[in-house]
C-alpha cells in the first residue's frame, strides 16, 4: 500500500506502523490528514484506535477492512471513521476516497452501507442518537426509514404521503443538519454526528 500510494503526487505516506497504538502515537506527535487503519491489529485493533486519533487529533481516519469484518463497521462508523473501504479496491479506488476523506466527505462502500442497512433492520428499532429538539417526529420518522435504506418512494408508501412531500422533509432535514445527500442523513441518525 505505501508503494503504491508513494506512486501518487498529490500523497506523502509519512509511515507505516504496526498497530492501533502507534498510529495513535504517530497521529499524536506529527500533523497527519489522513490514517489508513486495518480493523485487525494486536495491542489496539482499528476500531479503538479511530475513536482515541478522532478524540485526541484531527487527523481524518479510514479503515480498510475484509469481508468477514462487518461487526465491526457500525462501531467503526460510531467512533468516527470517515471511510470505511475494501481492501479489495483498485489502488485508484482508494486514492479517490483519500481525496475524498481529505476534502470533507465520509466514503462508505456500497457493500458497507448494505451492511449497516441490515443491521439497522433486524434491530427491532434502532435508538436514534439525533437531537429530538431540532426535528419534528416526522422528519425523525423519515431519517429513520432512509437509515434502513428505503427510497422516497418506499417510504411515501410506507407513511402515506406523496413522494413530493417526502422530497420537501428531506430537504428540511438537509437544511437544518447541512448536510449535502442522504447517505449522510443515514450515519447521521445512526450516529447523531454530522459530517460535512
Amino acid at each position: 500500500m505505501k508503494i503504491i500510494l508513494n506512486t501518487y503526487d498529490e500523497f506523502s505516506v509519512l509511515d507505516t506502523v504496526n498497530d492501533g497504538q502507534e498510529a495513535l502515537d504517530f497521529c499524536k506527535a506529527h500533523e497527519v490528514d489522513v490514517a489508513l487503519l486495518d480493523v485487525r491489529m494486536p495491542n489496539m485493533n482499528g476500531v479503538d484506535a479511530t475513536k482515541l486519533i478522532c478524540e485526541q487529533t484531527k487527523t481524518k481516519p479510514i479503515i480498510l477492512t475484509t469481508f468477514d469484518d462487518d461487526e465491526y463497521i457500525l462501531d467503526a462508523v460510531k467512533n468516527g471513521a470517515k471511510g470505511y473501504l475494501l481492501k479489495n479496491n483498485e489502488p485508484e479506488r482508494i486514492r479517490d476516497a483519500i481525496k475524498s476523506v481529505f476534502n470533507g466527505n465520509t466514503i462508505l462502500q456500497d457493500v458497507v452501507l448494505d451492511k449497516i442497512k441490515s443491521s439497522l433492520s433486524g434491530a427491532k428499532e434502532t435508538k436514534s442518537k439525533v437531537d429530538d429538539k431540532l426535528f419534528t417526529e416526522r422528519e425523525r420518522g423519515i431519517m429513520s426509514l432512509i437509515a434502513k435504506g428505503y427510497s422516497n418512494k418506499e417510504i411515501s408508501k410506507q407513511l402515506f404521503i406523496s413522494e413530493g412531500t417526502i422530497a420537501n422533509y428531506i430537504s428540511s432535514i438537509l437544511g437544518k443538519t447541512g448536510l449535502a445527500h442522504r447517505t449522510q442523513i443515514a450515519i447521521y441518525y445512526i450516529t447523531g454526528k454530522v459530517d460535512h
